[in-house]
Formats: C-alpha cells, structure tokens, sequence
C-alpha cells in the first residue's frame, strides 16, 4: 500500500499547508489576532505554540491569513520563513512606528523602504542590499488609503534591534530618545520607526515574496507623547480594514 505523503507543517507556528491563504498579514501584538478575526469570516485558529498565534480566514471568497510575531526582527522574519515555506506570496506588517518627518499621532505611515540598522536583514543579504517595498502592492495600499479620511504618509522607515539601547531610554531614568535615532530621522528623512520592517523588506525581496509595512503612528519622538488608547483602537479597525481589502485586492490576486 502506497503511503500518502504527510501535509507540509511548519515548526514554529504549526500550521500545515492547507491552513494558510496565498496573502499574509504580519502583526506583532498577539493581542490583536482576536481583534482581526472580527473582520474576517470562517476563522480557522491555529494552536498557539511558542507564543505565536495564527489564524486564516475570509473575506468576500479571499482566504487571508494573519500571524503574530511578538517583538523583533528575528521572530517575525522566522514567521516569514515559515508561512513563505507553506505558500505565502504576498506579506504586509502592520502595527505601530514611531512618528517622524512631520507625521501625526494616529497617521498612517507605508515603508516604501527603510534604513537597516537591525542585524537579522545581514543573514539574509550584505549590508549594501535595499530594504525596499514591493511597489505594485504598495500602490494597492496607497488606493486604499487615498479612499479613506485618515492622513497618511509614505517615505523611508528605519529598524533597529535595541528598543532601550537604540530607541528609548528606559522609563524613569533619562527619558528621552536616543540620540542616534533623532540623528538618523533628521538625516535621513526618516517617516518612522520601528523593530522590524527593514528585516521583513529585505527577506521578504530574497525569498520571492511582495512585501510592505504600514503602520500607524503612535509615539513623537521629540516629546515621547503617545496616541491615546481611544484613538488607538479607531486607528487599529481602520488599518486592518486597509490591510484586508489590500491583500484581496482583484489586481493583487491576479498577479499571483
């Protein structure tokens, strides 16, 4: 008797084959996964293992799946390579960024391309590759957030590795933001900031896979001000609504 062949499964995350949609939204906050779920249809919840939560689900006939990471640039490119391995083509980050290049709190913030100075991006390419964004789904993303009322604005990100030792200072002992970050913004041109975008950019481009990260804006970094927890979750409802309708985009899928 010939023996079927065992469903491809991932290590970390543990989901099989069949269990993961074509497009993928990667989100850090595992929090938010329930949150999402309440705007797809047909969940299907991957059992957390590690930490990582995973769960596929509809929208108008479009199988979409969303993952959890955590924190960082190691993790969420693990993630990445998992789900590309089960059949993802299509990837986009959303969550939070710093606010720089005189964005708002509660603005929207796409990475056309971001500065790399996390380390996880040097395993996958030398340090003179671009940490680019693929341009036909940023060009979706930007549809959809020219139909919506929420300002936003498009430009370079930069990621970093060390949220106390490269971004903040910890709370009650400096306070402020460091140094090099402020230079990187002002030089740069920065539009935000973040843990894991030049990461994700980078891989996503060396394992053939499009890739993006839109994020709303949630923190200045000259007053350390924060978005409030109200507007945080309006902004929140609005970006996976972007994110989804996005990803089961008619022209994306069709270039699939």
């Amino acid at each position: 008797m010939t023996k079927t062949p065992e469903e491809k499964r991932a290590w970390y995350i543990g989901a099989k084959e069949s269990q993961v949609a074509d497009v993928a939204i990667l989100i850090g906050d595992p929090g938010r996964i329930d949150r999402i779920a309440l705007h797809l249809d047909d969940v299907e919840r991957i059992p957390v293992n590690r930490g990582l939560q995973t769960i596929t689900g509809t929208r108008n006939g479009c199988r979409i799946t969303a993952s959890a990471f955590g924190m960082g640039a190691p993790i969420a490119v693990v993630v990445m390579e998992e789900l590309r391995a089960l059949g993802v083509r299509s990837f986009l980050r959303i969550g939070t960024a710093m606010a720089a290049g005189g964005r708002s709190l509660g603005d929207f913030v796409l990475a056309d391309s971001a500065l790399r100075r996390e380390g996880t991006s040097d395993s996958y390419a030398p340090p003179g590759y671009p940490a680019v964004s693929d341009p036909e789904l940023n060009a979706i993303i930007l549809k959809h957030l020219a139909q919506q009322e929420r300002p936003y604005g498009t430009g370079m990100f930069a990621s970093y590795d060390g949220f106390y030792s490269q971004m903040f200072d910890l709370p009650g002992s400096r306070g402020g933001v460091r140094d090099a970050l402020l230079s990187d913004i002002e030089k740069f041109g920065l539009i935000g900031a973040d843990m894991e975008t030049s990461a994700l950019l980078v891989a996503g481009r060396m394992l053939g896979a499009r890739t993006s990260s839109l994020c709303v804006a949630t923190v200045d970094p000259i007053t350390q001000k924060k978005l409030d927890t109200e507007d945080m979750a309006a902004a929140e409802k609005d970006l996976f609504e972007i994110a989804i309708e996005s990803l089961c985009s008619s022209t994306l899928q069709e270039t699939r």
